[in-house]
Formats: structure tokens, C-alpha cells, sequence
């Protein structure tokens, strides 16, 4: 029964954190958009930045920010911090259900560290608070008057912290926790910058003090921050189901454009928002650095190269039925050999892998049939990349995955004449 359970709770808890991340998202979206869609005309009273209409709903909405604060507290206020609070309290559960308690199948890599479960997971929960320790700290250094150098600077760490956890973890691992490292900065950022803040202008308010403005341009810089951010996270958690994203020894390197990726995009709309241009230079920035990721998933050192082999077999060029011309290759029995006692033990009608209900993504390879019918998936995730098995757990070896790959291309046309490569 806990399997069964275990499973929707997953599910349950996956479907309450994408929900509250949509909010959050959209939140953080439409203030940033507001806030630099605020236009000043001379007739604003004092202490009003600007002010901005805006349609929607059927109806007309006027809406005014003060700088610092109103001249007195507004009875109802609406408070834009449980969006933020829910989503990573859900992901940090997730963590813990997928990547912590399913360390040793998703997280830990043995060729990379052998770690045991318990200190793969105080790893992993070490990584996050140590990057809000570090980010915090030079959020409030000397860097904090210029944003162009902070940002610069923080690129750099969250970089640095990828390579190391891509170290460490299985490559599966090492991206989900760059971006949770980057989300626990955010959520940290509201809880312990902007709330606080906010509440302590609320104080002055009520007590009838004036408000430092500090807290408010602190307040705002963090928020500037997050917005950057979101894009780059929500590329990071997807991560998970794409093995050319991060079964590569290049990951860590992806999660570093992904990152300049989502800044351009975002200064692309920050800029439209704020003056109505529209620089289009930086579609064509954020599509070359895109075209880089692509190209570094199949760069060299993250997948065995396919050998040629022995005899006029090896190289014997198929055309027509590719299922039929996979069946007839001289590598298919060695290749089902392979596959039934590397991947049959989860992938099957009953998985024999404790813990798993259901063959993952429901994908059986039980049979020379199911192998063949999945030969493309087969390639993606076994040859192109080591996804599978997670964490190499079943010890596929090198030599195994070579003769893959010459099943593979012997079997579907794409081995030439004089033996070369897939």
C-alpha cells in the first residue's frame, strides 16, 4: 500500500507545487510589469511614483504606487507572500520524496561519488542553505550599489555551484538542485527581505514614524532579482524529463546559458514595460545561446562512441521497415540480452525495483518486441546520454552501451559501408 500511496503523493504534492508556481510566477510578472509600466503625469499627490490603467475583466482599474508609503494604513491591505512560501515548501517536499528518499535510484551517481543516502541528502539540503548564505552576503556588500557587477557576480557562483554539485550528484540530481539552490534564493528572498521590510514599514505606519526608504529600494532590488530568475528555474525543473539537458558532464555549463537565456528575454519585456521598445536583438541573443546549449548536449566526453563491428554484418546498410531491419541486425540478440538484464527490472508489468508500482513513464521492455518498438527512446536516454538506468544503478557498462549503439545504427541505416560511426 505505501508504493500506491507513495505514488500519489507525489503526484499530489507535483501538482500543488506547479499550481502555486503558476501564481507566483504570474505575480511577480504583473508587479514587475506594473511597476515599470507607471506613468507620473503632473497632477499625482505627494509621494506618489506614478500611477498606471489598466482593463481587464470587463472593467477599468486605476492603480497608484507610493514610493516609500501612503500617508496612512489602508484597512484592507493584500499580503503577496503565500504564493511564494507554498511553492517552494511543495518542491522542498518533492525533494525530499523523489530525490532523498529515492537517492540511490535518481540522485546519487556511484562513478562520480559513492555516497551513502544520508549524506547525498545533507548534501544536497547543505548546497541550498550554504547559496542563500553566500548570495545574501553579497547582496549586501559593496556590490549591492551596483546591479550590473552583483548580477555579474552572482552569475558566476550559481555557475560554480552547478560544476560542483554536477560533481557530486548524478546529472539528473545536479540540475533539479541548481534550481532549487536558485528557488530556495528566492523564497528566501521574499521571507527574509521583502516581507520583513514591508512589515516594518506597516510598524511605522501605524505608529505614525516615516518609513526609511532603504527598506523599500532593498525590497524592490531583491524582487528585480527573482524576476530575473524565474525563467532560468522553471527551465532547471524541467531539466529532469529531457536526458539531453542533463545526462551530458556539460550540464553544468547549460544551466549557465540557461541562466543568460532567461536574463535577455527578461530585459526584452522589463525594457517594453518601462519604455515601449522593443529590442529585438535580444530574441537573436537568447536563440544563439540556445543553439550553444543544443550543441554542448552532444559535445565530446558525454557519450561512448559506437564502434564498428566485426565482418561484413557489422556494416550492412538496412533500407525500408526500420522495425524489421532492427530485428534482422546481427547485434539485436546481444542487444536484448542487454536490455532484459539491465532494464527489464523496472521497466516490466511488475517492476521488481522496490518502491516502483508502475513501469516509469509506463515504458515495459519485456519482450524483443517492446526493445525494438522503443529503440529511439533506447537511444536517447541509454546511448546519446547515460540516463538510464538513474545512477547507473544496474551497471550498464561502457561496452554495453557501444553495442547498443551499434544495434541501434546497424539496424536503422545509418551505418556506412566502411564501419564509421552513428
Amino acid at each position: 500500500m505505501w508504493t500506491y500511496f507513495s505514488e500519489w503523493l507525489g503526484f499530489a504534492v507535483r501538482w500543488l507545487h506547479v499550481v502555486t508556481a503558476i501564481a507566483w510566477v504570474g505575480s511577480s510578472f504583473y508587479f514587475i510589469a506594473l511597476d515599470l509600466g507607471l506613468r507620473k503625469p503632473r497632477e499625482l499627490p505627494d509621494g506618489v511614483g506614478g500611477e498606471a490603467w489598466q482593463v481587464h475583466g470587463g472593467g477599468f482599474y486605476h492603480l497608484r504606487k507610493y514610493m516609500v508609503a501612503p500617508p496612512a494604513m489602508p484597512e484592507d491591505l493584500t499580503w503577496f507572500k503565500w504564493e511564494s512560501y507554498s511553492t517552494w515548501l511543495s518542491g522542498f517536499v518533492l525533494l525530499v520524496l523523489i530525490y532523498y528518499l529515492g537517492a540511490d535510484l535518481y540522485l546519487i551517481d556511484p562513478e562520480k561519488a559513492d555516497l551513502p543516502v544520508w549524506g547525498a541528502s545533507a548534501l544536497g539540503i547543505g548546497g541550498l542553505a550554504l547559496g542563500w548564505l553566500v548570495y545574501d552576503r553579497l547582496c549586501k556588500s559593496p556590490l549591492k550599489k551596483n546591479d550590473t557587477a552583483l548580477l555579474a557576480v552572482l552569475f558566476v557562483y550559481v555557475v560554480a555551484a552547478s560544476f560542483l554539485f554536477s560533481e557530486v550528484f548524478s546529472g539528473r540530481g545536479a540540475m533539479l538542485h541548481t534550481g532549487a539552490m536558485i528557488a530556495t534564493l528566492m523564497t528566501a528572498n521574499v521571507f527574509l527581505i521583502i516581507i520583513p521590510n514591508q512589515t516594518i514599514v506597516v510598524a511605522d505606519l501605524k505608529a505614525g514614524r516615516t518609513p526609511e526608504p532603504r527598506l523599500g529600494q532593498e525590497a524592490k532590488q531583491r524582487s528585480l532579482h527573482n524576476n530575473y530568475l524565474t525563467l532560468p528555474v522553471i527551465f532547471l525543473m524541467l531539466s529532469n524529463h529531457y536526458p539531453l539537458a542533463f545526462a551530458t558532464e556539460w550540464n553544468w555549463a547549460i544551466a549557465g546559458l540557461v541562466l543568460l537565456i532567461g536574463a535577455v528575454i527578461r530585459h526584452y519585456f522589463n525594457t517594453m514595460h518601462a519604455t515601449g521598445r522593443q529590442l529585438w536583438w535580444c530574441w537573436a541573443v537568447a536563440g544563439l545561446l540556445f543553439a550553444a546549449v543544443i550543441t554542448l548536449s552532444g559535445a565530446p566526453g558525454w557519450r561512448a562512441e559506437a564502434k564498428s563491428g566485426e565482418g561484413a554484418e557489422a556494416s550492412r546498410r538496412w533500407d525500408g521497415d526500420p522495425a524489421v531491419a532492427l530485428a534482422a541486425s546481427p547485434h539485436f540478440a546481444e542487444a536484448e540480452a542487454i536490455i532484459l538484464s539491465r532494464c527489464s527490472m523496472c521497466h516490466a508489468s511488475e517492476p521488481l525495483w522496490p518502491g516502483l508500482a508502475t513501469a516509469p513513464k509506463d515504458i515495459r521492455l519485456e519482450t524483443g518486441d517492446d526493445i525494438i518498438h522503443y529503440a529511439s527512446l533506447i537511444e536517447r536516454q541509454a546511448v546519446r546520454s547515460h540516463a538510464m538506468p538513474p545512477g547507473n544503478v544496474t551497471g550498464l557498462e561502457p561496452a554495453e552501451r557501444e553495442t547498443l549503439a551499434a544495434w541501434i545504427a546497424s539496424g536503422s541505416g545509418r551505418y556506412v559501408a566502411d564501419g564509421g560511426q552513428p
